[in-house]
């Protein structure tokens, strides 16, 4: 029997229609042959769409009794393809069917499975919406205005990483275009040894979508897992670059990488690459001299996941980009903060994405933190490193997270101390916990000689409207404070 994971549903589907009393039902139709009445078929084929959870045709099944007429080989796939064909040439938005031959009761029988579409009502191409049909009391019936709108009132834009990045292929070479071991370790499962599960698998992953005739790779497949993306035109531009220069400014180019995988296939290659270009420090643990890097790892980690899974990829001609100065690196993806977000308030917060296929999907591969915990790991690692803080930025159409190399108290500018005496105060807050001169003297690993410094650092802070007193009964000494927002 089929491993396709609706098989399992249409099966009883099938067996309430047969059972007490055979009759058809709004999620399935009995068939015994192809009809000859095309403008029928299609609208079955709309019907299905529209209905809640799709439907099946059910080739081998009498339409007078339900009695079994088992399906001959050499019929399959010319109903498979001529359904194909109507669902993607005579329909709108086209469909994409599946089908299984099954044995039933120990005779062959053919279900052709058609999924429920998120963007309704699917109609006849060419026509107006209102050329949709339903299904109501186990029969295909016009759809009325009423049913219109309801079908609207439910409808859902597909998500861009649903949509196709390739043409359609046959099975190998669709598994082919794709990283699969490295998604699989991932994942932490095996491969599935079997074509057909390993088809499956990939489709509930959603990095494929299948075609009576073949499969498509979704974008999502193509920019998370494929093995070169070059392979995927439409997605060309949207590849990694990192960019090293000589200095403080662009003048100078030492070279340019360009991210060739998918962004989960190549992830763990492109930090590995990071972690040998970027300076070290030398230490000294246990006797024995060690490099370290003077980032810290998790950061770029976070701070590469954030620019590739929030970019916006309906801007055409540009990708994410990971540009490396003396002293700093900019992090830089396509696209603006979604409407309400504001930059200093990302720290903590519950992140809304552009791509929630891409997001959800890189935290279980373990890419990247849980949900809204990232950047607050960013900024503590930014302090034990004892780094400036980050800075964010909203430009005209991208925005830029900015990681600087280690500099000392005395070498920050006015602005750089206050912003991270608001993010030492945001950490603290998320913690339960309040800052005060000696966590932020710890902050800035500075001296008990200093706290005159902190202090003033403490009010310039208060007075720019980034930090507030969390009671102003007490003395100065030992003042807690929160920030503006808490």
């Amino acid at each position: 029997m089929s491993t396709k994971h609706w098989v399992t549903n249409a099966l009883t589907s099938l067996r309430e229609s047969l059972n007490p009393v055979p009759h058809e039902t709004n999620e399935l139709d009995w068939k015994v042959r192809l009809s000859d009445n095309k403008d029928r078929l299609i609208e079955h084929l709309i019907a299905f769409a529209n209905n809640p959870n799709g439907g099946y045709l059910v080739f081998g099944i009498a339409d007078e009794d339900g009695h079994i007429e088992p399906i001959l080989k050499e019929n399959v796939s010319e109903i498979v393809n001529r359904l194909a064909n109507l669902g993607r040439d005579s329909i709108e938005p086209p469909l994409v069917i599946d089908h299984a031959v099954i044995n039933f009761e120990n005779q062959p029988i053919l279900i052709v499975h058609i999924p429920e579409q998120s963007n309704k009502p699917i109609h006849r191409r060419g026509k107006s919406i209102e050329e949709a049909w339903v299904r109501s009391g186990g029969t295909t019936r016009k759809a009325s205005r009423a049913d219109v709108g309801g079908l609207m009132i439910h409808s859902t834009t597909p998500r861009w990483e649903e949509l196709r990045a390739s043409s359609l292929m046959s099975i190998q070479d669709a598994i082919n275009s794709l990283d699969v071991e490295t998604i699989a370790n991932l994942l932490q499962r095996p491969i599935p040894t079997d074509t057909s599960e390993l088809a499956e698998w990939l489709v509930n992953e959603r990095l494929l979508t299948p075609d009576g005739r073949g499969y498509y790779v979704t974008n999502f497949g193509a920019i998370a897992a494929a093995k070169r993306i070059d392979q995927f035109p439409i997605l060309e531009r949207k590849r990694i670059r990192v960019i090293r220069y000589s200095g403080k400014n662009k003048v100078n180019t030492i070279d340019e990488l360009l991210g060739q995988k998918g962004y989960a296939a190549g992830f763990e290659g492109l930090i590995n690459y990071l972690k040998r270009i970027l300076p070290h420090s030398e230490i000294i643990q246990q006797s024995l001299r060690q490099q370290v890097s003077i980032y810290p790892e998790i950061a770029l980690r976070e701070l590469i996941a954030n620019s590739l899974i929030h970019q916006d990829f309906s801007i055409s001609g540009a990708g994410p980009m990971v540009e490396i100065f003396d002293d700093r690196i900019e992090f830089t993806n396509p696209g603006t903060l979604l409407p309400g977000k504001k930059p200093d308030r990302l720290i903590g917060t519950t992140p809304e994405s552009r791509n929630e296929i891409l997001a959800s999907s890189f935290r279980r591969f373990r890419i990247c933190e849980e949900r809204g915990t990232g950047f607050q790991k960013v900024i503590q690692s930014v302090e034990l490193f004892g780094l400036p803080p980050i800075l964010f930025t909203a430009l005209e159409n991208s925005f830029r997270v900015t990681l600087y190399a280690p500099r000392k108290f005395s070498d920050m500018s006015v602005s750089e101390r206050i912003e991270a005496c608001y993010q030492h105060a945001v950490i603290l807050f998320l913690s339960s916990q309040t800052m005060t001169n000696s966590t932020l003297r710890e902050r800035f690993k500075l001296h008990e000689k200093q706290r005159n410094q902190i202090t003033n650092l403490i009010s310039d802070a208060v007075s720019a409207g980034r930090i507030k007193r969390k009671d102003s009964g007490s003395g100065n000494k030992f003042a807690e404070y929160l920030p503006y927002w808490a």
